[in-house]
């Protein structure tokens, strides 16, 4: 059984004010799109950078994840830090990937400039950050989804499959 790493990052979520609707709304996305047995690493947390790279250290260290999201912190707000919590615990960043969410996103929303996502590896665990609106997680899920298992194998995780309702992933024929 694959374990995957979901972090919600919420000040109100984490403190009660409301319930979180993203770190669900990720699992919802890979249940339908994963069918390599896997089950839900979850954590919820305050908008604090020591919180958000303890948690994602556990996650890919302790948990082994091979695949990390977290969900929220993303925008301009002085509160939102969680790109720089995400760079501070990463071996090496992938830019392309938050290029490539922000690109289909302002394609919906024109304020989706304003989003700071990253994505990196810390060993053998990627690491993507999605914004916080439940909307937008399956949008920006899929518009990298074709790269994610092509990732995973480069750096060493474990070769999962998919459904043939989430995007085609791509491995080159030599995978």
């Amino acid at each position: 059984m694959i374990r995957l790493g979901i972090i919600t990052i919420s000040d109100r979520a984490s403190s009660g004010v409301y319930d979180d609707k993203s770190g669900p709304a990720i699992q919802s996305v890979f249940t339908r799109w994963i069918a390599t047995p896997w089950q839900a690493e979850y954590r919820l947390v305050p908008d604090e950078q020591p919180l958000i790279e303890a948690a994602i250290r556990e996650l890919a260290d302790v948990h082994q994840c091979p695949l990390i999201v977290t969900t929220g912190g993303t925008g301009p707000a002085p509160r939102d830090i969680t790109p720089e919590a995400t760079m501070a615990v990463c071996d090496r960043l992938l830019p392309g990937f938050g290029e490539q969410m922000r690109a289909v996103s302002v394609r919906t929303v024109p304020t989706a400039i304003l989003s700071r996502q990253v994505a990196g590896t810390r060993g053998r665990s990627l690491i993507i950050n999605l914004p916080g609106k439940p909307a937008a997680i399956e949008e920006c899920l899929g518009a990298v989804w074709a790269a994610v298992p092509y990732c995973i194998d480069l750096i060493g995780g474990p070769r999962l499959t998919f459904s043939a309702e989430a995007p085609a992933p791509f491995r080159p024929v030599s995978a």
